[in-house]
C-alpha cells in the first residue's frame, strides 16, 4: 500500500552508533547501495582521521556527506551547531529523503539522541537510534566496556552483525534480546539489513538524471549482496471508519517489542472532522502531525507497521478493535493523541 504523500515533508534523522569495528560503515554502504531510488544525506563522525575510502564510492554523494574528525560529536559540537550539519543536508535542492549520522565508536549515542530531538530544524524529525552488534567479539566488548548494556537498552533497533563469523551466534541474540527494551533486533552478516527498517525505497525511476548507488553498484556486486541476512515483518491496516483515540492510544502505549516503525494516516473522525492524523512512530519514539483532508479523497486511516518477528495478525486484531463508530466525540478523548503533536513553541518531545 502506497501511502500519500504530505507537504513539507519531514527527513528522518538516525543515529547510526556501536561500539568500534562493529561494522556501523559497512552498514551504512549497504544501505547506500540498496537505497532503491532514496537519496541518503550522512553526516560521518569518526574520532580522529576520517577513512572516507571505507566508504567504497562515498564521493558520489557530493553535497550530501558532511565529515566530522577529530573528536566525538557528541562532545565537539552542540544542538545548535548539529542543526546547522542537518540544516546543510535537509537543503530541500538536495532532494535527500534520510539522513544518516554515523557516530564514533566511543560515542555517547544518548546524547546524539537529545541533540536530534533537540533541533529547532522543522524539516527534520528522529529516526530512531541503531546499535550494532559485533555479534563475534559482543562479549569481549561487554567485559571491557560495560556501558554498552546502557546503550542496548536506549537503542530503537539494534543489528547484531558479524554473525557469519560468531561462534555461537544464537546465543549471543538470545542475551542481546534479554538486555534491550522493546528494540527490535535484527540478525547480520556484512552489515545487510533490510533499507526498509529505516526509510522509504522510493523506485529508482524518480531519480531520472541522478546517478544513484544502485547503478554504480549494478555490475561490481557479488552474488551474494541480494541475500539481505535479515528479515523483516509488515502489516498493513486500512479502516473506512474512524479509530477511537482513546483505543489507539492504548495499542500504541503497548506496542510490543520488535514493532520498530509505524507510519500512516489515522482518521479520528468526529474528535476532528478537519484534519487527518499523520503518525509517525519509531522504536519509543511516536509524534502525530495533524494536517486538513485532502480535497475530494476519501477519509480512511492507513497504517504501515513494520518489525522483526512481530505477530502480524495478532496486532491486526488489535488494530480492528480500535475502530469505532461513535457519532460523537468524548472532549476528553484526544488528550493522549494531543500529547504527541509537537507545538513549535514548546520543547522538543521525548520518545514514547
Amino acid at each position: 500500500m502506497s501511502l500519500p504523500s504530505t507537504e513539507p515533508q519531514q527527513i528522518p534523522v538516525v543515529v547510526l552508533a556501536g561500539f568500534l569495528g562493529s561494522g556501523k560503515t559497512t552498514l551504512l554502504n549497504h544501505l547506500l547501495h540498496r537505497s532503491g531510488g532514496s537519496r541518503i544525506g550522512a553526516l560521518v563522525n569518526d574520532f580522529g582521521a576520517i577513512e572516507i575510502d571505507a566508504m567504497a564510492v562515498a564521493g558520489a554523494l557530493g553535497d550530501s556527506t558532511v565529515s566530522l574528525g577529530n573528536g566525538c560529536l557528541c562532545c565537539a559540537v552542540d544542538a545548535s551547531e548539529l542543526d546547522q550539519y542537518l540544516e546543510k543536508l535537509a537543503e530541500p535542492s538536495l532532494g535527500i529523503d534520510v539522513i544518516v549520522i554515523e557516530a564514533s565508536g566511543l560515542a555517547e549515542p544518548q546524547e546524539l539522541v537529545r541533540m536530534v530531538l533537540a533541533s529547532e530544524h522543522p524539516g527534520i524529525v528522529y529516526g530512531g537510534l541503531v546499535e550494532v552488534v559485533d555479534a563475534a567479539e559482543f562479549d569481549d566488548t561487554r567485559s571491557r566496556h560495560p556501558g554498552i548494556d546502557r546503550h542496548l537498552a536506549l537503542a530503537d533497533l539494534v543489528v547484531v552483525n558479524k554473525l557469519d563469523r560468531a561462534a555461537d551466534g544464537e546465543r549471543v541474540l538470545g542475551l542481546v534480546r534479554s538486555l534491550i527494551d522493546r528494540a527490535a533486533v535484527v540478525p547480520a552478516s556484512y552489515g545487510r539489513i533490510d533499507p526498509e527498517f529505516l526509510f522509504d525505497c522510493r523506485p529508482s525511476e524518480e531519480r531520472i538524471g541522478q546517478l544513484s548507488f544502485d547503478d554504480l553498484y549494478e555490475h561490481g556486486a557479488d552474488d551474494h549482496a541480494e541475500h539481505l541476512h535479515s528479515a523483516y515483518d509488515s502489516l498493513s491496516f486500512v479502516s473506512r471508519e474512524p479509530l477511537d483515540p482513546r483505543r489507539l492510544m492504548a495499542f500504541l502505549d503497548s506496542r510490543p517489542e520488535g514493532l520498530y516503525r509505524i507510519k500512516g494516516y489515522v482518521d479520528f473522525g468526529p474528535y476532528d472532522v478537519h484534519n487527518r492524523y499523520a503518525v509517525h512512530a519509531v522504536g519509543r519514539f511516536l509524534r502525530f502531525y495533524p494536517e486538513p483532508w485532502p480535497a475530494g479523497g476519501q477519509r480512511l486511516t492507513q497504517l504501515v507497521l513494520i518489525g522483526s518477528g512481530i505477530d502480524a495478525p495478532a496486532l491486526d486484531k488489535e488494530l480492528d478493535a480500535c475502530r469505532s463508530d461513535a457519532p460523537h466525540a468524548d472532549e476528553r478523548g484526544m488528550w493522549g493523541v494531543l500529547r504527541y503533536v509537537r507545538n513549535p513553541e514548546e520543547d522538543p518531545a521525548e520518545p514514547a
